[in-house]
């Protein structure tokens, strides 16, 4: 049968963090699997539920949160009620919420009946990808990753924002959230987190080191994140697995809200091939 649960934990940053917990609750020692949304993404984002579902009814122990500073709330978890936080995120406040979760999964005794902390997988969509191959680089605990049309650079991505000088003067710059219509501003500080933190930051640096099994996944008809990104992460490590899904975009066919009762074709393809790498790892 399976269960859904939610959850909220303290996050390092004065603000909570929202956890959902999917899984078959007739099946025990279940390897559990961590997903990290992208930028202007959320836990409950198109058809990331259904993905969900399909992890449990396969026998694993799937974990989706929201970042902190996503721009969601609480009572409001989908979109982004909340610009202040938004404005104020940075990579370093996502490395720190998915430790935070990390802890909690050892922690957290409701857990240890039913998965097993020794198969700890991470799974990150687009600039989560980036965060999950950072953290993994960091923490032993960790043992598989995978990136969704993941980035290979926070640096050029960060510079991007705005003009460097008009952006420290006037303290905010602010992008389009062509769904919302929103106008997301993005704080001075994210580009001095980033260069205080360059080196930790840096995703390069974080896959030649990577000395776990990881899994790149990425389609052709991806328009935001290239697929050349994919190919450099490929390079980078010495013991990934790429797999090009021909003409998947970059959210591999899903869109929100998704109503239909399927995942998309192409989302549906990563899965399986999800499935495939981690029953080999």
């Amino acid at each position: 049968m399976i269960h859904k649960e939610s959850i909220v934990i303290d996050g390092k940053h004065e603000r909570p963090i929202l956890i959902d917990i999917t899984q078959d609750t007739s099946r025990t020692e279940k390897p559990i699997v961590i997903f990290c949304h992208g930028y202007k993404g959320f836990k409950d984002w198109g058809a990331w539920n259904l993905m969900a579902n399909a992890f449990a009814e396969a026998g694993f122990y799937f974990i989706k949160f929201n970042f902190s500073h996503n721009g969601g709330t609480m009572e409001q978890p989908i979109d982004f009620p909340d610009l202040e936080a938004f404005g104020n995120n940075n990579y370093t406040k996502e490395l720190n919420d998915l430790e935070s979760v990390i802890d909690w999964v050892f922690d957290y005794e409701g857990l240890k009946d039913f998965g097993d902390i020794n198969t700890l997988s991470l799974i990150g969509h687009s600039r989560g990808g980036g965060i999950v191959c950072i953290k993994a680089e960091e923490d032993s605990r960790i043992k598989n990753i995978i990136s969704l049309a993941g980035v290979c650079d926070f640096g050029k991505r960060t510079a991007t924002v705005g003009d460097l000088e008009s952006w420290k003067e006037e303290g905010v710059k602010y992008v389009l959230n062509g769904r919302t219509k929103q106008q997301m501003p993005h704080y001075y500080q994210f580009y001095e987190d980033f260069i205080n933190n360059e080196e930790r930051l840096t995703i390069k640096r974080a896959v030649l080191n990577l000395k776990i099994p990881y899994l790149v996944i990425h389609g052709t008809g991806d328009t935001s994140v290239f697929i050349d990104e994919a190919e450099s992460l490929h390079q980078w490590s010495h013991k990934s697995s790429l797999k090009i899904i021909d003409d998947a975009n970059h959210v591999f066919g899903s869109s929100h809200p998704w109503n239909k009762n399927e995942m998309p074709k192409h989302l549906k393809e990563a899965t399986l091939e999800i499935f495939s790498f981690l029953s080999d790892s």
